[in-house]
Order: structure tokens, then C-alpha cells, then sequence
């Protein structure tokens, strides 16, 4: 299995970090796909095929980590890229919620 679950939606409470320079100060750090649940069921392929998906938006996948467990909210189409280059890790911006 690539990730450690598909989930549908965010368990957490809102962060307040809608946009994406919301994220600018944490910072990037290696994550193991299989240790993330998404937050997301379904991924859209001409986001996942496009060449410049990552050229408007943040270059690394948004994770939050919230009472133990890493939820992909962004980034979903970077790591299955990841996955399918037989990679496993991700680099994710990840904001722990406590």
C-alpha cells in the first residue's frame, strides 16, 4: 500500500491556513508516504499529468499532523508522483496541530 490510509476529509480542527503563503513559514521536511492518511479519495489525472502543476503553487506537499497521525491536505498528485518514480518519501511543509 503507498499511503497508511485514504481517508475523506480533515478530522482536524481548521488551521486557519487557506493559502498558500499561509504555509511559507514552516518548513519543509522529508515524509514517508506510508506514514501519511490522505485527506482526499480521489485525484484528478490532468492534475496528476501536468508538467507545470507545481509552477503556480507551493513546490512541496501540505501535511498536517494532528494527534499522532500525518493527513496529506495538498500534494496529493506529488506524492503519488513520488510513489510511481518508486520514491518513498515526500518533501511536505508539515504543521503540527496540538
Amino acid at each position: 500500500m503507498i499511503f497508511k490510509a485514504v481517508g475523506d476529509g480533515r478530522p482536524y480542527p481548521e488551521h486557519g491556513r487557506s493559502q498558500t503563503r499561509d504555509w511559507v513559514d514552516v518548513p519543509p521536511r522529508q515524509v514517508r508516504l506510508d506514514e501519511l492518511v490522505t485527506t482526499k479519495r480521489t485525484l484528478d489525472l490532468d492534475t496528476l499529468l501536468a508538467e507545470d502543476s507545481t509552477f503556480y503553487g507551493d513546490l512541496f506537499a501540505h501535511v498536517v499532523e494532528y494527534e499522532g497521525t500525518m493527513y496529506l491536505e495538498d500534494g496529493l498528485h506529488r506524492a503519488v508522483r513520488a510513489a510511481l518514480q518508486q520514491r518513498p518519501v515526500l518533501h511536505a511543509r508539515v504543521l503540527i496541530l496540538r
